[in-house]
């Protein structure tokens, strides 16, 4: 049997700002957390945990191409 997935959660800018806000406090929210953010947020506290698996993954990606960039423009020349 195909498995069912769920709609794509669509977020409100202040949703999204309440949750980068968290994002900048703690990059892995432990489940208290994220049902008090499910709470604050109105959705399910498995999509904050879903979220959050997609924002760091999204950080980790930015982090790998700022480094990229910084090797290729050395700011001290040997």
């Amino acid at each position: 049997l195909p498995v069912k997935k769920k709609p794509r959660t669509f977020y409100s800018a202040e949703q999204l700002g309440e949750l980068e806000k968290m994002f900048q406090e703690d990059h892995y929210p432990d489940s208290e957390k994220r049902r008090e953010i499910a709470a604050a947020v109105g959705v399910t506290p498995q999509r904050i945990l879903v979220w959050f698996q997609n924002r760091r993954a999204k950080w980790r990606k930015l982090e790998k191409l700022s480094m990229k960039g910084n090797r290729k423009y050395p700011t001290s020349s040997a």
